[in-house]
């Protein structure tokens, strides 16, 4: 009996195929072939294991896909094969040499690197790295190759998003952290610019303790079977911003800054409409986190309706009326004061759950909050 979650199989290829045509990769859809992006990383794989990143199988020298070997057909299966999944954009999963520790490289685009990378070593610097309010994910080195552009190296991070939330005192810890990140990055002068869905990940480490595959992260490390998982009442994440592409540090002696539109995930701020004009990127990050809680979740879920009054305030279409992140956090805070223990273990339910799914998740959520409740594990879980 498979492990792998029903559909998994033709949805995984469908995305597989459209992604590698999009990066070059030629057509047919050859699973044995690097699209050019990946082309990219290979040729650089014996340098990076010198300066002590190991790239997996599939992109050192001599690699030759097992399927074939296996089933003596080119193609056959190979959605089964670890070593055949491609890593799609501008960053590829790696082994720390050292420690075998799994990590992320990212290449730098030429137009954003130096600020970029900028950023990153000043929310990595020793004097605020350390800081329980500093959301930014961490640096954990730079690989510089001749004639390359830089390459940074983060930690194995996951979507903020995966697994999904299981009560509101999860969803309210997230919703925190994120906007006490966000705030630490006003405090220092810096706007995210993109501070949207893609960009918010989790600290899977103790969620994840096996961790898990690096291109289909429902699948364990090696391939075989599921990934072994906790909830995030048992084990609470830490959530990391990421992505300081569009980022900007700005001088306070000028006072509120203008600066040209610069558009990420979130297409939608009102005061982007017009591409030509100038504006304040700072209010428009709160406007990102409000665009998110309310498009992704109180459009989506029951039992929200507590978020509601700041989450309107946070979109308002003029950004000049929109609360500082400061006032966020501050109001943020009086209205999680307010919630009873019994509304953060209350389980979050999609407002489109059909009564069977819903009566089998209600007794599944039941039973581990007792579990929970008797090892005191806290309604709000906070690492």
């Amino acid at each position: 009996m498979s492990n792998k979650p029903e559909g998994e199989h033709s949805s995984s290829s469908s995305v597989l195929i459209s992604q590698w045509l999009s990066l070059g990769g030629g057509s047919p859809f050859q699973p044995g072939k690097l699209n050019q992006e990946e082309l990219w990383w290979a040729e650089r794989q014996e340098a990076l294991e010198a300066a002590g990143y190991m790239l997996r199988p599939r992109y050192r020298q001599g690699w030759k896909e097992s399927w074939v070997e296996v089933t003596g057909k080119k193609g056959f299966d190979w959605l089964e094969c670890e070593e055949c999944q491609p890593k799609m954009r501008r960053v590829m999963d790696a082994t720390r040499i050292s420690d075998g520790k799994t990590v992320i490289l990212k290449k730098l685009r030429e137009r954003e690197g130096p600020e970029e990378l900028q950023l990153n070593r000043l929310f990595s610097s020793d004097s605020l790295v350390s800081n329980p309010r500093n959301h930014c994910a961490p640096l954990l080195d730079v690989i510089e190759l001749p004639n390359d552009p830089p390459i940074m190296v983060h930690s194995h991070l996951r979507p903020f998003h995966k697994p999904r939330f299981n009560t509101y005192g999860e969803f309210v810890a997230f919703f925190e952290q994120i906007c006490e990140g966000v705030q630490f990055m006003h405090q220092h002068n810096v706007a995210h610019r993109d501070c949207t869905f893609d960009n918010i990940m989790l600290d899977p480490s103790r969620m994840y303790p096996q961790s898990f595959h690096p291109v289909k992260i429902s699948r364990a490390k090696n391939y075989h079977g599921s990934a072994k998982k906790y909830t995030r009442t048992r084990y609470p994440p830490r959530y990391f911003l990421i992505d300081f592409g569009l980022s900007r540090l700005y001088d306070p002696k000028n006072g509120p800054p203008l600066d040209y539109v610069l558009r990420g995930g979130d297409k939608s701020a009102p005061e982007h409409r017009d591409r030509t004009k100038l504006c304040n990127p700072f209010p428009t990050d709160v406007y990102y986190l409000g665009n998110l809680v309310r498009e992704d979740y109180i459009q989506k879920y029951d039992g929200l309706d507590f978020f509601k009054p700041l989450i309107a305030s946070m979109v308002q279409e003029d950004p000049t009326k929109r609360p500082t992140m400061d006032e966020v956090v501050f109001r943020f805070a009086e209205i999680k004061g307010k919630l009873t223990t019994r509304k953060l273990r209350s389980r979050m339910s999609r407002k489109n759950e059909i009564w069977p799914v819903t009566a089998w998740r209600s007794v599944g959520h039941w039973y581990r909050t007792v579990g929970y409740v008797l090892a005191r594990k806290a309604a709000l879980p906070v690492p």
